[in-house]
C-alpha cells in the first residue's frame, strides 16, 4: 500500500555542510537480554518509517509507510543507519526501464543497520547487532536475500561499499586473469573502481580507464597504478604499459555496448578475454562483423563472459560443495575491509539525508563527475 508522499527537500553541498532536520521522536531500548523472543523493546513501539519511492519516471520522495513487521519464521527486521545508491540500476529503475521495477517502486540496493528482531529460525543474530543487508532505502527494512554481521570496529559508512564491492567481485570471479596479467577496467564508477582494486589485490597489474579526470583522479587514490583517458591514442597507450603485450582481461563496467564491441576488442591480447560487468541498457546500432572477427579469427580469439554477481547461489553451501555465493563474497570482502585492504575513502562523494534523495539522483544523472559514491544517513530523518 502507498503511503503519503513527502516533498523532497532541497539539496546542498558540501556533505559536511548538509543541515540537518530535526528528526522525528525514535523510541530506543537496550538490545534484548540473551534467551528472550529477539525482539527489542522499540519493535513493539513503531507503527511508521520512511522510505524512498520512484512514484514516476524521473522522480524521486521519501514516503511514509507501515513499519514492517515480523512475519517468516526468517526474517529479520532491521533499523538502517546507511544505505548506498547504485547509480546505474537506481537510475534505470527510476526511469522506468527496468521491467522487474514498475513504477511506484521502492528501490534500494545495499545497507548497513542494527537488528531490531528476527523470526525463530533465524540463527547467530542478536538483537542490536550490526548486519550488511541487500535492503531498500528505508528507515527499517526486512533484510533481504543475505543478512551478514559486520565484524567489529568497522566504519559503517565503509561497509556500505561491500555491497557495491559484491558487484565487482564477479568480474574477478569470471575472469581468467592470473598473478602478473595486465588488466584494463573500462569505467571508474564504484563497480569499475572496485573491481580495479580486487583485480590488484589478486596480484594484476591493472589499468583503469574513464573520461572523467576526477574518477581517473579517485582510482589513483585508490591505488590503481595507471589511469588513462579513452580516445585515439588509448590503444597506444595501453600498449606502451604493456610493452605490447596488451591485456588478459578487459572489463567492461560502463554497460554501454559501444564499449564492448569497439573499444574493449582493441585492448586485448591474443587469447584474452572482455568481460561483461556492466548491464547494458541503450540500444547501439553498428557494424559488429570486426567485433565476431576479433573472437573467431586465429589473430585475436578473444573470449567474451558476462559476469553477473547472481550466477552464483545466494547462501554459502554449509557442506561445501558449491565454493562461491553471494553470501560467502560478502564475507570475504568485509575481511578485506577490516584488513584495510579495499580503499573506499577517495570514492564517498555524498553522505546526504533521504530526504534530499530528488536531488541526489538528478546529480547521478547529470553531474556524473561529481557523484560517484552516494551514502544516504537515516539518522537525519
Amino acid at each position: 500500500m502507498r503511503g503519503r508522499a513527502i516533498p523532497p527537500a532541497t539539496f546542498t553541498m558540501p556533505r559536511d555542510s548538509l543541515p540537518r532536520p530535526s528528526a522525528p521522536t525514535i523510541f530506543r531500548s537496550p538490545p534484548s537480554p540473551p534467551g528472550t523472543d529477539g525482539h527489542s523493546l522499540s519493535y513493539f513501539m513503531k507503527t511508521q518509517s520512511v522510505r524512498v519511492i520512484f512514484p514516476s519516471p524521473g522522480l524521486a520522495a521519501l514516503e511514509e509507510f507501515p513499519m514492517p513487521v515480523i512475519s517468516h519464521p526468517t526474517d529479520v527486521l532491521i533499523e538502517n543507519e546507511y544505505s548506498i545508491v547504485s547509480a546505474g540500476t537506481e537510475l534505470a529503475c527510476r526511469a522506468g526501464l527496468e521491467s522487474w521495477a514498475p513504477l511506484p517502486f521502492s528501490p534500494g540496493y545495499g545497507s548497513v543497520g542494527r537488528v531490531m528482531a528476527f523470526g525463530d529460525e533465524v540463527k547467530n543474530l542478536s538483537v542490536g547487532q550490526r548486519v550488511l543487508s541487500f535492503g531498500r532505502h528505508a528507515k527499517h527494512i526486512l533484510g533481504e536475500f543475505v543478512v551478514v554481521p559486520v565484524p567489529d570496529g568497522l566504519d559503517p559508512v565503509k561497509v556500505t561499499f561491500a555491497r557495491m564491492a559484491a558487484v565487482s567481485m564477479a568480474a574477478s570471479r569470471a575472469s581468467d586473469a592470473e598473478l602478473g596479467d595486465f588488466v584494463a577496467v573500462i569505467g571508474l564508477g564504484l563497480v569499475g573502481n572496485l573491481s580495479a582494486q580486487l583485480f590488484g589485490l589478486a596480484g594484476c597489474e591493472v589499468i583503469g580507464i574513464d573520461p572523467s579526470a576526477r574518477r581517473r583522479e579517485q582510482a589513483l587514490a585508490c591505488g590503481i597504478p595507471h589511469v588513462i583517458a579513452p580516445g585515439p591514442e588509448m590503444k597506444a597507450q595501453v600498449a606502451a604499459i604493456t610493452e605490447g603485450r596488451m591485456c588478459a582481461a578487459v572489463i567492461e563496467a560502463t554497460g554501454l555496448s559501444s564499449v564492448a564491441i569497439e573499444s574493449a576488442p582493441q585492448l586485448a591480447a591474443r587469447f584474452g578475454e572482455i568481460v561483461l560487468l556492466g548491464s547494458p541498457r541503450a540500444p547501439h546500432v553498428a557494424d559488429v562483423t570486426p567485433f565476431l572477427s576479433g573472437l573467431h579469427l586465429c589473430n585475436a580469439e578473444t573470449t567474451v563472459k558476462g559476469a553477473l554477481e547472481w550466477r552464483y547461489p545466494l547462501l554459502a553451501d554449509p557442506a561445501g560443495f558449491c565454493k562461491h555465493s553471494i553470501e560467502n563474497n560478502v564475507r570475504q570482502l568485509l575481511r578485506m575491509m577490516s584488513h584495510g585492504k579495499i580503499n573506499t575513502a577517495p570514492l564517498l562523494t555524498h553522505l546526504v539525508s533521504p530526504a534530499d534523495c530528488h536531488s541526489v539522483y538528478e546529480g547521478l544523472a547529470n553531474q556524473k563527475d561529481l557523484y560517484t559514491g552516494v551514502v544516504f544517513d537515516w539518522s537525519k530523518v
